[in-house]
């Protein structure tokens, strides 16, 4: 895991200049299929990166990426809310009004309550395909990755005004 740290930012800066919306004006001509390759892109480069720090045998390995495919399935929903979510502060943080703010806050604690019931309902199928230590170990890595990924957005994402 030496490169763990490494192979982490470089997750989390492209997970964040997708969720922060700059991939879109890299290419003017066909921003959704660039967004479509660049997301294929990450979701390849988070799977290698999960599979050279699982270190799991062929019999794990094959119960565990069918469940993972479907909780990456799950999790790119709810990081879609949260990129909308992002864009609309992004409009809104300059000039926000009690209610936007109210709209906004309460998305964001929905969208906080719903990763954590994902989280919670993958837990059985994950230990149904792994033994409890590696489990613990995946969950480690996507907990490692959600807070690089929290804290390059706290750094880029300015507070209310």
């Amino acid at each position: 895991m030496k490169n763990i740290s490494k192979t982490i930012r470089v997750v989390v800066l492209v997970v964040g200049l997708i969720a922060l919306g700059v991939t879109p004006a890299l290419a003017q001509d066909k921003p959704a299929d660039n967004m479509q390759i660049l997301r294929e892109k990450v979701h390849a480069d988070k799977k290698l990166f999960v599979a050279s720090n699982m270190e799991l045998t062929e019999t794990e390995a094959k119960a565990f990426w069918p469940v993972y495919d479907k909780y990456q399935d799950e999790l790119f929903l709810l990081r879609s809310r949260t990129v909308k979510l992002i864009n609309d502060y992004a409009k809104a943080f300059k000039d926000m009004s009690d209610d936007t703010a109210r709209q906004l806050l309460d998305e964001s604690m929905t969208i906080e309550s719903l990763g954590l019931k994902l989280r919670k309902t993958y837990l059985p199928r994950f230990r149904q395909a792994l033994p409890e230590k590696k489990v613990a170990r995946y969950y480690q890595i996507e907990n490692k990755i959600q807070a690089s990924l929290y804290y390059e957005l706290a750094v880029e994402i300015p507070l209310v005004q």
